[in-house]
């Protein structure tokens, strides 16, 4: 796996709306989530062309996207990527990255929901990237935060801890207070005792190499040259979660039929599930069974299977590189990344 640099205080980010002219609609947001990346940790930012540009314009020019993840991974300025955003289409920028430049000169790239389209085709072709909190979704709202969620970034990111032992935040939510009241900015909705990681089925420890992201995002590159091919997937750990549409759990499970029609489930180390947003009780016990009907009845893997991992469409929100290895103990109910994300070179 190619790796970049790790960052800290002091790097500079681009900031870049591949997906959605979200921060177009809702500069206030955008600006907080701005403000607390350079308050919290330091970092200078740099808004290239798309970052706000206006919805219409942004969703009729899919090469202007990729043109400015294209250009921060050739600025030498430039230390780290992260989204503003998620959306539905950027799956459109891929055929216009240059990947030749990309892999060239590898930095930190970061975003979810939407971006799980090119940070999963990236780290296909070789690059580790990063599946975490975007500047609306994630940096906007960290004065309502645990510390731990500011800790675990510099954890991540800035300090490159391994190995290291992921652990679920005491609390989380899964939405956030109307962006167009000033007066509740950056504010979340009602928090939740979190009841921890879940191990869904699995008797023994497995390590492997992290891949995933936004399940049904990810439907959008099967049976295209973006999907990895046959040989990728024997030594992975895939993750996934659902986004704000709420696809129910058997509509999840026809997501997760298909890997195993492929032959992926039969390749694969292990499975890490997160926390689905706006499931019932009920809900996310049908979804568990589904998944253990699928994988035991229909494909017959035991695999370990985490589930409510704290990454993806609630908060606070877990960092996952794609392409970095990490171990699974059923028993400590464990998710340790057994090596850094980062090159070691300075």
């Amino acid at each position: 796996m190619i790796k970049a640099r790790k960052l800290k205080r002091g790097s500079k980010i681009a900031v870049i709306s591949p997906s959605n002219g979200l921060p177009y609609k809702y500069p206030d947001i955008y600006n907080l989530g701005l403000k607390n990346l350079k308050d919290n940790f330091g970092f200078q930012i740099a808004e290239y062309p798309t970052a706000k540009m206006e919805g219409r314009k942004l969703y009729l020019n899919p090469k202007l996207r990729a043109d400015d993840i294209n250009r921060a991974f050739k600025d030498e300025t430039i230390d780290g990527i992260i989204c503003s955003i998620g959306g539905y289409e950027s799956v459109r920028i891929l055929e216009y990255l240059d990947i030749e430049n990309i892999l060239r000169n590898p930095k930190l790239i970061m975003g979810f929901s939407d971006a799980a389209s090119f940070l999963s085709y990236l780290n296909y072709r070789g690059l580790v990237t990063f599946y975490g909190p975007s500047i609306m979704a994630g940096f906007a709202q960290m004065k309502c935060l645990p510390e731990k969620f500011k800790n675990h970034v510099e954890d991540i990111l800035i300090k490159g801890m391994v190995p290291y032992s992921y652990s679920p935040y005491e609390k989380w939510t899964e939405g956030y207070k109307d962006w167009n009241n000033k007066n509740t900015l950056g504010e979340c909705t009602e928090f939740y005792q979190n009841e921890g990681f879940q191990v869904l089925q699995g008797k023994e420890d497995t390590e492997g190499y992290l891949w995933g992201g936004c399940i049904e995002v990810l439907e959008f590159l099967k049976g295209t040259s973006f999907w990895p091919d046959s040989s990728f997937w024997d030594d992975k750990i895939l993750f996934f979660e659902t986004s704000e549409e709420k696809p129910l759990p058997d509509k999840v499970g026809y997501m997760l039929r298909n890997y195993g029609t492929q032959g992926i489930l039969k390749k694969v180390k292990g499975i890490i599930f997160g926390r689905p947003k706006d499931y019932s009780v009920l809900e996310r016990e049908e979804l568990k069974q589904i998944i253990s009907d699928i994988l035991n009845i229909e494909y017959k893997t035991d695999i370990p299977v985490f589930f409510n991992v704290d990454f993806g469409h609630t908060d606070p929100k877990l960092i996952i590189p794609l392409g970095v290895k990490v171990r699974l103990s059923i028993n400590e109910k464990g998710i340790t990344l057994l090596e850094s994300p980062f090159s070691m070179i300075y």
